[in-house]
């Protein structure tokens, strides 16, 4: 799973959000390291539901624009939870090859 599929995954963990509420959040959950525009997000966004991650949950329309919503499937929510184990094991791991105090960035 690339890095930019799984903060989409993981900003919406907890709610439903539309195309720019996914952007913010990205942006948030990265500290300012990932953004994504509109055609990599709705690419990402095709992507994942056709993968059965990702669905539509309605849509309004905001000062004459269609604000499409998109939520986790029970599959996607799945895939977030085992990406977030794998990277926490994998961080066990380079703290160990690293010592604790470098992984920590101490060193």
């Amino acid at each position: 799973m690339t890095e930019q599929a799984y903060l989409v995954l993981l900003s919406l963990a907890d709610r439903p959000r539309h195309g720019y509420g996914i952007v913010k959040a990205v942006v948030d959950l990265s500290a300012g390291e990932t953004t994504l525009g509109a055609g990599t997000l709705y690419g990402l966004l095709d992507r994942l539901a056709a993968a059965g991650m990702v669905e539509q949950s309605g849509e309004e329309v905001v000062d004459g624009r269609l604000r499409r919503y998109y939520r986790l499937t029970d599959d996607g929510s799945a895939a977030v939870v085992a990406e977030t184990a794998r990277l926490r094991a994998l961080t066990r791991r380079a703290g160990a090859v690293l010592g604790a105090g470098a992984a920590l960035g101490s060193a």
